[in-house]
């Protein structure tokens, strides 16, 4: 059975790619990643704040030592906000570069322009083989438009992909007026790879003790709105393509995969279980494909997208028409 996939250039032996989490903050982790077939390793984000966070608190040193005894310029603050230092990621990154032949993504979260782009580059220099730039931001500015939001990442995309030549995967949220369009724009600001989709972080209350309470793993049901764009994106742009929220087993794999996605990120089953998981998949997709007379995971892939689909008309209004007037109360006891 051939798994084999294409994923930012990359020939991956298949789709099964453990996401960024802190799971690879650990070697011997990688390395277990690594025994159990992982094609590629995704490092987590190295933050916008955290690379301002550390400039600044080295310029206050400075200036701190020049008002002081010369000693004193030794003193730096210390930084224990994020789980890796700017010198401590790239540091890691050589160190997952030594343990395993596998490609290494490195990862930036950055959401305004500036001179912490410019890291984009060390991360290359340190010897990552392609950069996943997250995107993640939740637009509460009631004085910046959609359109200004919109320009404002794409600018961060073309200042990223100005320093680096490696590939450039840009991770993003589903909540844009078009994703379609500035999927388009992100690609002709030269990004190679489109991972769908950011997760938001949404914070859940507890009434009883007034205490807000943040939950991480996804759910299986979080795959139905990447299987709806995976099958728009796949139609329209060139990009690679990755989806990352509410792969649990091969059947959401094979569904995203029928969208057109190339790889699917598996992160909280990762966790869950560890590294064996992704040997685990790997395996349960083979049997999957052979069941239902498939000899490869390309027969399957985008064989569900907005072109290749019976009725395109699902992905647009057509399907919310069609259960709106079509509702049998009858049925209720299929949820």
């Amino acid at each position: 059975m051939d798994l084999s996939t294409t994923y930012l250039g990359f020939q991956l032996p298949h789709p099964f790619v453990p996401g960024a989490s802190p799971i690879v903050n650990d070697i011997g982790a990688v390395r277990a990643l690594e025994d159990a077939g992982a094609p590629l390793i995704i490092m987590p984000s190295l933050f916008e704040e955290q690379i301002a966070c550390e400039a600044a608190a080295t310029a206050q040193a400075y200036a701190q030592g020049s008002e002081s005894f010369a000693e004193a310029t030794s003193y730096l603050p210390s930084a224990d906000l994020y789980r890796l230092g700017v010198d401590e990621y790239i540091d890691h990154l050589r160190r997952i570069k030594a343990a395993v032949r596998i490609p290494v993504i490195a990862s930036l979260n950055g959401v305004t322009p500036g001179g912490w782009v410019e890291h984009a580059r060390h991360l290359q220099q340190a010897g990552a083989d392609a950069l996943e730039l997250n995107l993640y931001e939740v637009a509460m500015d009631d004085e910046e438009s959609s359109l200004a939001i919109e320009d404002r990442l794409v600018e961060v995309v073309r200042a990223v992909r100005a320093v680096i030549t490696i590939p450039l995967a840009v991770k993003i949220s589903p909540f844009f007026t078009s994703v379609a369009h500035l999927a388009k724009r992100l690609e002709q600001a030269g990004a190679n790879g489109l991972v769908v989709f950011n997760r938001f972080f949404q914070p859940d209350i507890d009434p009883e003790t007034q205490e807000v309470r943040r939950a991480y793993p996804s759910h299986r049901g979080e795959v139905l709105l990447r299987l709806h764009w995976l099958a728009v994106l796949s139609a329209q742009r060139r990009l690679s393509l990755a989806a990352t929220g509410g792969v649990h087993s091969e059947v959401e794999a094979v569904k995203a995969l029928m969208c057109g996605a190339h790889c699917v990120q598996v992160v909280t089953r990762v966790i869950k279980g560890g590294p064996s998981v992704i040997r685990e998949l790997r395996q349960r997709l083979a049997d999957w494909l052979a069941a239902h007379e498939y000899d490869s995971v390309r027969q399957i892939q985008g064989s569900m997208n907005l072109k290749r689909c019976p009725d395109p008309s699902l992905y647009q209004r057509g399907n919310y028409i069609q259960i709106l007037q079509t509702w049998d109360l009858a049925a209720k006891e299929t949820f």
